[in-house]
């Protein structure tokens, strides 16, 4: 997607809109322009002394017509484009938020929480603005243009010609002069207003370990200074701000001085009658007020086509040339092209693209029949799998195999960097391999996440599930929305919930607060398990779900999680190796590949650096069977 793809659209969607706005800010120019001469007129008549009131009758009738038709008519202006942005950013929104729903699993792989942020708050709002600040105050002012030096041609072309010169110099020299001056500074301080983002975000989720670490005051001076400079850097362009806004008065003093010039010759020629030299000077400030935005209006562009250009990256699947995520044949493979489509297979693909890989479109259409029998069995493959983030960088897991028919139980344990997580993501079909295949009944993984299917065959337990600040309830029907209330109070029964719920003094109803902080972190655990039991996939990855918990929590939770999932494939991530034993497989992996594999008995008997993991990590059970 390219970053006129958030602009374009919109031009023709709404055309009789967008002309309708530039008609009427056209439109109150006219009048305060009519406003102003006919109000110069009346004061000139008068001061004559006419002996007919009906001289002056007609001009205050027009005065108060005119003033009248331009604060109704710039009311009308602002209701349609007010109701025409809003309408346009809701489809911006909607539209983002569905470009960032399926990247979802892999998203902070890709983007910093700042960066999301920075697109949420800045740049959909740089992006109203630049409709309501750039694009309709340019055409406007250069449909005055045209009839300003239209009207003063017919009077006398050489004196046109003049002002042609200093309205140019308002809404084409001043502009792109700034334009040049300003480009690079506003590129900088949207780029440091975006790392003030993240560093805050960061700080935020951080707070307590800055406060147990004792230095805050250390982040508190890092960022003020950065704060400074941003604040430094708006002062540069506000300076610069100001020598515009003086340069571009002195050019309309010279349009005054010069009108009035103009008018005096005129009437000296006896050209003009001489209750027209104010009307002429006056409407000259009504008219200025339409040229001198265009400045500011231009200023604005390489902030909107910065926002822009990180919008589109979010469609494009790259952000600066930090993680790429590959199909499984890229580089030079003719599945990974783009294929030619028919105008109605365009339509469906287009939905398609939103999915993390966009490429490989004629492999996303997944039967129906075929979700529905992967919901009921689903059989996972991983045959030599390869994967590697970045080309030349080294793998991230390598040839892998595993083998996992529906209700097979795996432990997967290794160091930070092992490949744990990345193996996981082949999984759920946020990433496709590099070479070899990940399948699930023989269809590849992201083949189902392309489709937007694969959240009803795997679930996922982390170690930080989000609950929202809204009700038990309703925390625990995002695992399925359509479920009914037996099944959702089933679901918190089988994660032994129900006996807390029934104490709150709203049951099912109490609010959870922000992320869910009226409950410890089992009970929130318990929460999150229960949205995957009502969420009922076949297959659950479990990535290191206890981490944080006390160990009497720990073992508890895992008790009540391989009770209630008894009949589900899990594949349970983990640095811990409570609850091993209930595992079909461990293995064990290191730099992507798999150095140890077989049941928690074959393993103590088989490996010795197993049996001393585990004796590290369960001292009291070695102890008790005679084996520390």
């Amino acid at each position: 997607m390219k970053r006129e793809d958030w602009i374009r659209p919109y031009f023709s969607t709404h055309s009789w809109r967008f002309a309708l706005i530039v008609f009427l800010g056209l439109l109150t120019a006219l009048c305060a322009s009519a406003l102003m001469f006919t109000s110069g007129y009346l004061i000139s008549k008068s001061s004559l002394r006419p002996e007919n009131i009906l001289m002056v009758y007609v001009p205050v009738v027009l005065v108060r017509t005119f003033g009248i038709s331009r604060s109704v008519v710039h009311y009308v202006e602002r209701l349609v484009g007010h109701d025409t942005i809003l309408r346009i950013l809701s489809h911006m929104r909607v539209r983002l938020y569905r470009l960032l729903e399926p990247q979802a699993l892999f998203i902070r792989s890709r983007f910093r929480t700042g960066d999301i942020l920075g697109m949420l708050a800045d740049d959909i709002e740089y992006l109203q603005n630049i409709f309501m600040r750039t694009i309709f105050p340019s055409i406007v002012a250069l449909a005055a243009y045209v009839v300003v030096i239209a009207a003063l041609g017919w009077f006398d072309p050489a004196f046109a010609l003049l002002m042609a010169f200093y309205i140019a110099l308002l809404i084409f020299v001043l502009p792109a002069l700034s334009l040049y001056v300003n480009k690079a500074r506003n590129r900088q301080l949207k780029q440091k207003r975006n790392q003030l983002y993240q560093k805050l975000t960061d700080a935020v989720l951080g707070m307590g370990d800055w406060v147990i670490s004792g230095r805050q005051a250390t982040f508190v001076n890092d960022y003020e200074r950065e704060e400074a400079e941003v604040a430094r850097m708006e002062r540069s362009l506000s300076n610069w701000s100001k020598w515009r806004t003086f340069a571009a008065q002195g050019v309309v003093g010279a349009v005054v001085i010069s009108m009035i010039y103009w008018t005096a010759q005129m009437f000296a020629e006896q050209a003009m009658d001489a209750t027209l030299i104010a009307a002429f000077v006056l409407v000259v400030f009504p008219m200025m007020e339409a040229f001198l935005p265009v400045s500011d209006a231009i200023d604005k562009l390489p902030q909107y086509t910065d926002s822009l250009d990180r919008m589109a990256k979010v469609d494009q699947g790259e952000d600066d040339g930090k993680s790429k995520y590959k199909s499984k044949n890229e580089g030079g493979s003719e599945g990974a092209k783009k294929k030619s489509l028919t105008l109605g297979e365009q339509q469906v693909s287009d939905k398609v693209g939103q999915a993390a890989n966009a490429s490989l479109i004629s492999e996303k259409f997944v039967k129906e029949e075929l979700v529905q029998a992967a919901r009921q069995s689903a059989h996972i493959r991983i045959k030599q799998a390869s994967y590697c983030y970045e080309q030349g960088s080294e793998m991230a897991v390598e040839e892998l195999s595993l083998d996992i028919p529906q209700g097979k139980k795996i432990a997967v344990i290794g160091r930070s960097g092992a490949g744990k997580s990345t193996l996981l993501k082949l999984i759920q079909g946020a990433i496709a391999p590099t070479s070899g295949a990940v399948t699930i009944n023989g269809t590849p993984a992201d083949t189902y996440a392309g489709a937007d299917r694969i959240a009803t065959l795997v679930s996922v337990l982390n170690q930080s599930p989000h609950l929202f600040d809204t009700s038990v309830a309703n925390n625990i029907r995002l695992g399925r929305y359509d479920a009914s209330e037996g099944e959702l109070r089933q679901a918190a029964r089988q994660a032994r919930l129900d006996g807390l719920i029934e104490s709150l003094p709203e049951g099912y109803l109490t609010p959870m607060h922000e992320a869910g902080q009226r409950f410890s972190g089992g009970e929130r655990q318990r929460v999150a398990l229960a949205r995957i039991l009502l969420q009922q996939t076949p297959v659950v990855l479990l990535d290191e779900p206890t981490v944080g918990l006390d160990p009497r929590t720990e073992r508890e939770l895992l008790a009540t999680m391989f009770d209630a999932m008894a009949d589900k494939s899990l594949i349970w991530i983990t640095h811990h190796l409570v609850g091993v034993e209930q595992m079909d497989e461990v293995i064990f992996m290191e730099e992507g590949r798999i150095i140890m594999r077989g049941t928690h008995e074959q393993l103590m008997k088989q490996e010795a650096r197993y049996r001393r993991l585990y004796q590290l990590d369960r001292p009291l059970v070695m102890k008790a069977v005679g084996l520390s």
